[in-house]
């Protein structure tokens, strides 16, 4: 393929070596030089994002809740209940090998696609005149969003199976392009432009990551921008929407009325911040959606502009450390998938940030991690088990955790070899022992281990 060269053509880095044995500060190798250096990246970043994200649930949610549920910390509860579900698939995510993430590619599509299809039928929910959700007792389920997931694993995994095909276009683009459209119109007549515009982000950072050629790239990228266009101002709400984001101040108590509501909060927030908890803005009859969509706007107005810069911050470290993974990789699938789970979470997160701040129209999408709602954080975190997964199969990683596990044997041999000589109280000589009217002949040979002859 001509065009651009993507990062499956990119070589591997090569692996970081010890320093030397003098110890000194001039020694020490560089942060972002160590060898699980993207490891810790993610997880901090996504740790720190998760715990934000409780904190500014409870307080973004606690006035609201009480009035109408009758406990501060209802919602809070049930996002906390999401993130005890979502612990355990990150931390499991964290462990599966690269062929598990291959195994589950096509039965994700699968079942992503099917309850895309229920979703559309009598037993899905609507409100607010979108019907996105299935419910599941006292929860409720978002087929979108599993679809993203499992179009960054579906799509990666087909390009690695057909890389040997991908000079010719029509390889590239079928079914990986067919496939995401289905996606993307099925989430359309929910409808959810937001979450399509993550899919369709999705499917562009894969094809730029495997090289598309870039008229293809620039042909495709131009008709979805197109029928986006026309899709947005086909409807009349999503017109307004649009018309309102020009000029929010315009129409401040209808059309403009969250957008005017958030950039208030923000402005209020200053430097500093009003206090932890302390948001006027989150009152009933002001800002719509505080802990949901807007929790930023919460976050400005209580942490002030210095909170928004430390969320900015993170979500750039987390981009960072994937994008960082994708580069570092020998794996094709790993390079697709990391790069493609990165421009998803990456990408919604600029969507949702650039809402609230008014440089783009409101979309309707939650900040992952931190915003409330379980079917968009139990994927998000399970994403970023795979991340880590993805990150401790680079190949630096990689020898460093088999050393590291080959370190701890050793040291565990030694400990039950010192154990086992201890309970045989023999008096020190010089080679041969007595113990218990035997004669033991203890060899030290190259094993540092005692091998004892009776």
């Amino acid at each position: 393929m001509s065009g651009m060269t993507g990062l499956m053509t990119s070589p591997p880095r090569p692996g970081v070596s010890r320093p030397a044995a003098g110890g000194g500060d001039g020694d020490r190798v560089p942060l972002l030089a160590r060898p699980l250096a993207s490891y810790y990246l993610l997880l901090f970043s996504a740790g720190l994002l998760l715990l934000l994200g409780l904190i500014m649930v409870l307080s973004a949610s606690s006035v609201r809740a009480f009035e109408e549920l009758g406990s501060p910390y209802a919602v809070f509860a049930r996002q906390a209940t999401w993130v005890g579900i979502g612990l355990p698939l990150l931390v499991l995510g964290s462990r599966l090998p690269v062929r598990v993430f291959r195994l589950l590619a096509y039965p994700t599509m699968v079942v992503s696609l099917l309850l895309l299809l229920v979703v559309l039928t009598p037993l899905g929910k609507s409100l607010n005149g979108a019907q996105r959700w299935i419910e599941l007792g006292p929860y409720t389920l978002q087929p979108s969003e599993i679809a993203k997931l499992a179009l960054v694993l579906w799509g990666a995994d087909l390009l690695v199976r057909k890389r040997k095909l991908l000079g010719e276009w029509k390889h590239l683009l079928v079914p990986l392009v067919p496939g995401a459209l289905l996606i993307s119109v099925l989430i359309m007549l929910e409808p959810d432009m937001g979450t399509t515009i993550v899919v369709l982000t999705v499917l562009l950072t894969l094809l730029w990551v495997v090289g598309t050629p870039l008229r293809v790239f620039a042909a495709l990228s131009g008709a979805i921008l197109a029928v986006g266009t026309i899709l947005a101002v086909r409807e009349p709400y999503r017109l307004e929407r649009l018309m309102s984001y020009r000029d929010p101040f315009a129409d401040a108590h209808d059309t403009g009325f969250q957008a005017v509501q958030g950039l208030y909060a923000l402005a209020s927030g200053g430097w500093w911040g009003e206090g932890l908890g302390a948001s006027r803005e989150k009152w009933p009859g002001l800002l719509p959606n505080a802990h949901t969509d807007f929790i930023l706007a919460i976050i400005g107005e209580e942490l002030g502009l210095l909170g928004t810069l430390v969320v900015v911050m993170l979500f750039a470290v987390l981009g960072f450390a994937g994008i960082r993974v994708a580069h570092r990789s020998t794996d094709p699938f790993i390079q697709l998938a990391a790069a493609a789970a990165t421009g998803w979470i990456i990408g919604q997160a600029v969507v949702n940030m650039g809402a609230v701040v008014g440089l783009l129209p409101i979309t309707g999408i939650p900040l992952p991690l931190v915003s409330f709602g379980g079917s968009a954080l139990v994927p998000t975190m399970l994403t970023v088990g795979m991340l880590l997964s993805f990150a401790r199969h680079e190949p630096a990683a990689a020898a460093a955790i088999s050393s590291r596990a080959a370190a701890r044997r050793d040291a565990r041999d030694r400990a039950g070899a010192d154990h086992w000589w201890q309970r045989l109280h023999v008096q020190p000589g010089p080679g041969q022992q007595t113990h218990g009217g035997y004669r033991a002949d203890v060899r030290y040979e190259d094993d540092p281990r005692a091998s004892v002859r009776w």
